[in-house]
């Protein structure tokens, strides 16, 4: 058969089935996605390279309008250039997010707010790896693309700066989001049928939603890497071994009584912050502790532990622990009923 009868026949042949190849390549591309989260778990080293993903999106995005107004490409070649470079885009997107998600999703606190974070985190990246609408509708929509980037840019530095740089939650946060607004401002400035108007309104929006964010919605984002390893409660607390007493398994009916606290913390090697505890009875607060220094690296732990004399005990009452950082970002909590 000559070589130019099977050139065509493959070329119809991928005419007909590139929707469904595309969503093959998509069902691929989870799966790998599994075991760069699997990678997530096991070790951290890799955010350093999340640096180089992030400029590849940022100037391959700012540079594919100018692309696409150079005469000379013929506009085939064109559509080409555009898919190769959001097939790279999407990888990388991809190799970040799912890389953070379980990094995330350790941190945060099943049945507290945080955890909505890590659910639209995890819509991002599934997002990443749906080929179609990656490539016809989230690339090509007015405000999308830069609204993807700011987010994904936000909880990958957000992320980043303490794992690497070992900076604090309180001040990844912030900057964090002044750069996701500076990613979303300049994917706006290269969008030539954007008025002037829109521009402004647009980029003063994100600032006022990522600053809201930074400085009144940091509960709504888990502290990530810092997360809970272990809470327990007990009535004593054993000075020889600088360890708690018997483990206290039900809240006694009686009041008043003196309960201690331990957590564990689990933080990188070099990582500090401040914690406390924030001791709530039936969900009223009773008692937060002064914030102590933590010290990242250790195998089993930070271990943090305060006490309090609880007074007013029901049958039915129920005292819950809250360890936050200084940021006021909750780590985890232990009840005890």
């Amino acid at each position: 058969m000559p070589a130019a009868t099977i050139k065509r026949i493959i070329g119809r042949f991928l005419a007909r089935h590139q929707d469904k190849l595309w969503w093959f390549h998509s069902s691929y591309s989870l799966l790998l996605g599994i075991g760069v989260m699997w990678l997530g778990t096991k070790n951290f080293t890799y955010l350093r390279l999340a640096v180089f993903h992030i400029a590849f999106i940022w100037l391959s995005s700012l540079l594919l309008p100018s692309l696409a107004r150079i005469r000379r490409i013929p506009l085939p070649w064109a559509q080409r250039i555009r898919l190769l470079i959001n097939y790279f885009q999407r990888n990388f997107y991809q190799q970040l997010l799912f890389f953070i998600l379980p990094i995330y999703y350790l941190s945060a606190t099943w049945g507290a707010a945080n955890m909505g974070f890590v659910l639209l985190l995890a819509f991002s990246a599934l997002l990443a790896t749906m080929d179609i609408i990656y490539d016809r509708y989230l690339t090509v929509k007015k405000w999308l693309p830069a609204v993807f980037f700011a987010f994904n840019i936000f909880a990958c530095i957000n992320v980043m700066l303490p794992v690497v740089w070992n900076f604090r939650n309180f001040f990844a946060l912030r900057l964090s989001a002044l750069l996701a607004l500076a990613g979303f401002a300049t994917f706006i400035f290269v969008q030539r049928d954007v008025t002037p108007r829109d521009r402004l309104l647009s980029i003063l929006a994100a600032a006022l939603l990522l600053a809201g964010i930074s400085e009144f919605g940091r509960p709504l984002i888990p502290p990530a890497p810092l997360r809970l390893l272990q809470s327990s409660f007990s009535l004593g607390w054993d000075a020889e071994n600088n360890q708690l007493g018997e483990p206290l398994s039900e809240l006694p009916d009686r009041g008043p009584i003196k309960i201690f606290v331990l957590s564990a913390i689990g933080a990188p090697l070099g990582l500090q912050d401040r914690v406390s505890h924030r001791w709530y009875l039936d969900g009223q607060p009773v008692y937060t502790s002064p914030l102590i220094r933590l010290s990242g690296g250790r195998k089993d732990g930070f271990r943090l532990w305060t006490f309090h004399t609880v007074k007013n005990i029901r049958a039915d009452s129920v005292l819950r622990v809250d360890v936050r950082t200084a940021a006021g970002q909750l780590i985890g909590r232990a009840r005890l009923r």
